[in-house]
């Protein structure tokens, strides 16, 4: 995706159940922007999803176009 000048501005964000610090180090050397454990139980699932949500489409300032 970054080598593309379509899609190399574009937020990345790992959603994973994975607790490896390979995986962690690795995603941002890939260049990710966020990193997200996400939760087993469902309740707080929906809850980090929802406050996903509200960072990424009202908090987040996007790069420039």
């Amino acid at each position: 995706m970054r080598a593309d000048e379509r899609t190399r501005r574009l937020p990345v964000v790992i959603l994973t159940s994975s607790n490896e610090e390979k995986d962690l180090v690795n995603s941002y050397e890939l260049r990710a922007n966020s990193f997200i454990r996400k939760p087993v139980d469902f309740m707080q699932f929906n809850e980090a999803a929802r406050q996903l949500g509200l960072y990424w489409l009202v908090y987040n300032e996007p790069a420039p176009r």
